[in-house]
């Protein structure tokens, strides 16, 4: 549950009061963040204690997106499978594929839903403030009210049909939008390995189960789980809203409330993920995927290392500069040892940093080696490690890193994503494992530490 009282006790406010502030929303923070140009404000709703984070700019462009803390504890794709059927028509909207129709009618310049390990976020943005304010009573109609019709559910996850439509002694299949999406993604070897290495890197935690949905356990899902799934993770007391642009807070306070918070009650339920429980010592596993060669050096052997909590942000902020010091490169210490090893063809996929998770995690190792390589690539990892522990790196390299990651912060990416939510999706895995967004994205004072460490 979150008490709203207790986090206004314990959080300090800094920078003045917002004027006109709504009444249904207790203000707790503004932060002028000069880097990006914008004043990232937080406030909490006072009866359901959903948290809205604005970021307040002169950017005509607005973003809203709202995401649910969604934590499942299978492998059967609830959250992707609701992701999908809350857009199939909604209380306000009971029609057909409302949010494909406005993707075709609307002045959008982005429109999507994404489902994460643990979030489940619905964002949009448009530069017309009509339009914005059309796609806002779509969205959270369908996030807040959407009729989760059984037939969507056959459809967009799982059914039975005859291989041959019109012949009832055919074979039995199961067919689904998200069922054949996930048959295709699990046919990756970088997707199995990926999920692999997560079953083992959380043994206990909602990171052990693939969120998707694996082939084999979707159609373990029931229409009642989804129901039930949906009423407690799509409440507001489990939703952060963020937005950015021009339109100000209160004038988003105001929607919210009258479309949709002010129907609920606070959620006597915390959804959250636990600390992962640690191993006593290094396990080794040995695991297949299916390949169409019978070449026996095909093999991936990747190691990895669970850290500690993304929340914490002088942590992770150092992990991502070892991170970057380390593979950012060619000239990267382990990065170069992996590149040009013979144990085999190429560095993992795997390599890397993954810090969206409440915990983060590395990895490093090689694709294309032969099975009985298991040990000198371990050897070659851990090796190039300890000389970096030891001190063996040139200066420049890490200042070249810390620069990189004040460029990364700042720069506006040529991707399809609108600038202010490439800044949201920065922010929202931290949002969402209840952290400070506004700290993470006001990289400055992060940097200076680290200079100085």
């Amino acid at each position: 549950m979150v008490d709203a009282n207790t986090l206004e006790q314990h959080e300090h406010s800094s920078g003045s009061l917002p004027a006109n502030l709504h009444s249904a929303f207790k203000w707790h923070c503004s932060e002028h963040i000069p880097s990006l140009n914008i004043v990232m404000e937080k406030y909490v709703h006072k009866i359901t204690g959903a948290v809205h984070y604005h970021l307040a700019s002169k950017n005509t462009e607005n973003v809203f997106l709202v995401a649910f803390r969604t934590v499942p504890g299978d492998s059967s794709g609830v959250a992707h499978i609701l992701e999908h059927t809350a857009l199939c028509g909604s209380e306000k909207y009971p029609v057909r594929d409302p949010f494909f129709m406005m993707i075709r009618r609307s002045l959008n310049t982005f429109m999507n839903a994404f489902t994460s390990s643990d979030w489940t976020a619905y964002p949009f943005a448009s530069k017309n403030r009509k339009d914005f304010n059309n796609l806002l009573s779509v969205y959270l109609d369908a996030a807040f009210f959407s009729r989760l019709h059984k037939l969507d559910f056959a459809q967009e996850g799982h059914r039975l049909e005859f291989a041959e439509p019109n012949n009832p002694s055919s074979e039995l299949l199961y067919k689904g939008v998200v069922y054949n999406e996930m048959k295709g993604a699990m046919s990756s070897t970088n997707s199995v390995l990926w999920q692999t290495m997560s079953k083992h890197l959380f043994p206990t935690t909602t990171y052990h189960y693939n969120s998707g949905g694996e082939p084999e356990h979707i159609p373990e899902l029931s229409y009642e789980d989804l129901i039930n799934f949906y009423k407690t993770h799509y409440h507001p007391s489990n939703a952060v809203f963020m937005t950015y642009g021009d339109i100000p807070a209160n004038e988003h306070h105001l929607v919210f409330e009258e479309l949709a918070l002010s129907r609920f009650e606070q959620l006597n339920v915390t959804i959250e993920v636990k600390d992962e429980k640690r191993y006593l010592a290094p396990i080794t596993v040995e695991e297949t995927y299916a390949s169409d060669s019978s070449n026996p050096d095909k093999c991936h052997i990747v190691l990895g290392w669970l850290l500690g909590n993304s929340t914490d942000l002088s942590e992770l902020f150092r992990y991502q500069l070892l991170s970057s010091v380390l593979l950012d490169n060619s000239s990267s210490p382990l990065l170069k040892a992996l590149e040009t090893s013979k144990l085999g063809n190429a560095p993992s996929h795997m390599c890397g940093l993954e810090d969206s998770n409440r915990e983060a995690s590395f990895m490093a190792g090689l694709q294309g080696c032969a099975s009985a390589a298991s040990a000198e690539v371990e050897a070659l990892v851990l090796d190039t490690l300890k000389s970096v522990a030891a001190g063996d790196l040139p200066q420049e390299l890490v200042e070249a890193a810390l620069h990189q990651l004040e460029l990364n912060q700042r720069e506006i990416s040529g991707d399809s994503y609108p600038y202010g939510l490439q800044l949201i999706l920065t922010g929202l895995s931290t949002a969402v494992h209840r952290g400070d967004p506004i700290k993470l994205l006001n990289i400055e004072p992060v940097l200076a530490e680290l200079r100085d460490a």
